[in-house]
């Protein structure tokens, strides 16, 4: 393995210390407690905001990190508010993908008018960074480091996103022993969340895995999404 890189098996991206554990909390302690090796990639440092320091915020992803059980958490430089899927940032982006080494990307998909634009520009730089990581002769482009081919890229569908997307493949997470867990990380966030309105923020998070999780007859769930259709050679298994 090429120096200063993991192997990993997960890396679970999004624009904001905070959006990780509010949308993919549940399905990130999941993945750690079966045992893979997961990292939380926070695009931008999520300041500044009307509330907290840029020292506050890292203490408060890092706190988080650890109640999920993460390996690794890395918050990179990519500008809050301004945050843009363009080359420069790809580079960035990718470059933590080829230290990585995952197997597969987990990130947030879609539009989110009234709220950040952040969101939807990490979408697109997530897929975009992807395809980045794999390409041969730029290295130079990458920090050095060697290219690396992601065999999946996961979706979740913020569940208040603008449109309704006919994805190929869904599937639930079962996060009914990981709720507590993604609730306390959210609550971490103290310099977002005061607590008045933590109360709120939870209710909405418990009510929505409750919806989700119905849908495949578990108590809590979170629903993500594929961009390909899945294939098998034995429907039993498969379904099983």
């Amino acid at each position: 393995m090429p120096e200063n890189t993991q192997q990993l098996d997960i890396v679970f991206t999004s624009p904001h210390p905070d959006d990780l554990e509010i949308f993919l909390g549940g399905a990130i302690a999941k993945a750690v407690k079966l045992g893979y090796r997961v990292a939380m990639v926070h695009s931008t440092t999520g300041e500044p905001t009307p509330n907290g320091t840029l020292e506050q915020r890292r203490a408060e992803a890092a706190k988080a990190a650890e109640i999920l059980g993460v390996e690794t958490m890395e918050i990179l430089s990519l500008p809050n508010r301004e945050l843009m899927d363009c080359p420069e940032n790809r580079y960035v982006l990718a470059t933590a993908l080829r230290r990585y080494r995952p197997k597969m990307v987990v990130t947030l998909a879609g539009r989110t008018p009234m709220a950040s634009p952040d969101h939807w520009q990490s979408e697109l730089l997530a897929e975009s960074s992807v395809f980045y990581a794999k390409l041969t002769k730029w290295d130079d482009r990458f920090d050095g480091t060697s290219p690396h081919s992601i065999g999946k890229l996961v979706y979740r569908q913020i569940p208040r996103s603008l449109e309704t997307v006919e994805w190929p493949t869904t599937f639930v997470v079962d996060i009914t022993d990981t709720i507590e867990q993604k609730l306390a990380a959210v609550a971490c966030y103290e310099s977002q969340f005061n607590p008045d309105r933590i109360d709120g923020v939870h209710h909405w998070l418990r009510t929505t895995a409750g919806a989700e999780g119905s849908l495949a007859r578990v108590e809590y769930g979170e629903t993500y999404c594929l961009p390909r259709p899945l294939g098998t050679s034995d429907l039993v298994k498969f379904l099983a």
